[in-house]
């Protein structure tokens, strides 16, 4: 089958799937709605979808070997301000394109679908919540996605907002990809009073200050500068009235690095810090662990193997060695499996590639849309026919 033909032939759903998924961004865990959406259109495609954790799975084809293809589908917790006129109005923004994601999936599994005789094996889809929050792989591993049949493994592709249009996909087969995560969330604890009395109480956020110039001080004067190690404080929250000094604050920040041993000692030196600083200054501080990923490392022959099957479909071009600051949940997938992960530029070379991922303004070009279905399609099936024994 020519599946890019058949795909660009489904554009009008393509994009009709990836406009009902932004304009009902769903963030976390529990996605209702698109969960419910994505159950719906499978079974018109006339595949049986069950619900794995907060996510969904379906399986194509019967037998081994068993290729994942996965997509991520939840949104962030921000005010869009694309102008796009399919905007989410509801305080959430597909503002990293995982709407992208479940949209290529879905038209993916309906190629499959009509092609289903000829798969040389079983293709099972994943379609998780989550990945912002790091608990969406987690959710669907403890509720055996990788099991029931046992993936052998798993691809998954990412688009690109920017100045780059749609022709592009991305990869890297020879070390880390993306970053580690660990987020952490600090309770800080003092003694509240009258802010004209300041020596009578703990400030917490006095503590909190200092706390936060001294982990920015962990990056400059404690990590390995050969190393990629970024820590960022995104939230610092504490008290309600200008002349209430407060009981309590809180911060959460996230550590990402591409190093093992960089990011092990980094993290206990976090605690360390804030407990510290906190014992100083009279207060106390206890740290909770909010994600914990993996640097995203995929498998080189796996990767090299899908690279040479998008060449095949003549659609893209390769950018090999891809790196990014950034951080994905598919490295738990890929730690446990042989996997892939592609990014597919999706950007525009006029104003509409002015704006990054997770900026509220960004906006993503709709022609990569089957380019990503027909890749997904094309991949699995070539693999299958490769590795069936």
């Amino acid at each position: 089958m020519d599946f890019y033909s058949e795909a660009k032939d489904m554009k009008d759903e393509l994009t009709e799937n990836r406009r009902y998924f932004h304009k009902t961004a769903e963030v976390g865990l529990d996605m209702p709605i698109a969960q419910e959406y994505v159950m719906t259109k499978l079974t018109e495609y006339g595949l049986e979808p069950k619900k794995c954790g907060h996510g969904v799975t379906a399986l194509l084809g019967q037998g081994a070997p068993v290729l994942l293809l996965r997509a991520d589908m939840d949104a962030l917790p921000m005010e869009e301000m694309s102008g796009e006129s399919f905007a989410c109005t509801g305080g959430h923004a597909h503002a990293c394109g995982h709407d992208f994601h479940a949209a290529m999936l879905l038209s993916a599994a309906k190629l499959l679908k009509q092609s289903e005789s000829q798969l040389k094996g079983t293709v099972k889809l994943m379609f998780q919540p989550a990945e912002e929050t790091f608990e969406g792989s987690h959710d669907m591993i403890e509720n055996g996605i990788l099991e029931n049949p046992h993936v052998d493994a798993a691809l998954a592709f990412h688009v690109a907002p920017g100045k780059m249009l749609p022709g592009l996909f991305m990869y890297n087969a020879g070390g880390v990809m993306m970053n580690s995560v660990d987020g952490f969330h600090i309770d800080i604890k003092g003694k509240g009073g009258h802010g004209a009395y300041p020596n009578l109480s703990v400030d917490p956020l006095n503590i909190a200050a200092q706390i936060y110039i001294a982990l920015e001080e962990l990056i400059a004067r404690e990590a390995d500068p050969e190393k990629t190690c970024v820590l960022t404080v995104g939230q610092l929250h504490g008290g309600n009235a200008a002349n209430i000094i407060p009981d309590c604050a809180f911060m959460e920040g996230t550590l990402r690095t591409n190093d093992k041993d960089e990011r092990e000692k980094l993290v206990q030196r976090i605690s360390e810090t804030a407990k510290g600083i906190a014992a100083v200054y009279g207060g106390t501080a206890e740290l909770t662990v909010l994600s914990d990923v993996p640097p995203l490392i995929c498998d080189k022959a796996f990767t090299e193997e899908m690279a040479g099957y998008m060449n095949e479909l003549g659609i893209a071009k390769p950018f090999p060695d891809m790196k990014a600051n950034a951080s994905e949940d598919f490295a738990v997938i890929a730690e446990a499996v042989p996997s892939a992960f592609m990014y597919l530029s999706a950007g525009f070379t006029d104003e509409r590639g002015d704006y990054s991922a997770h900026n509220p303004k960004v906006r993503f070009n709709e022609d990569v849309l089957p380019i990503g279905a027909a890749g997904l399609a094309h991949c699995a099936v070539r693999w299958l026919e490769k590795h069936n024994k």
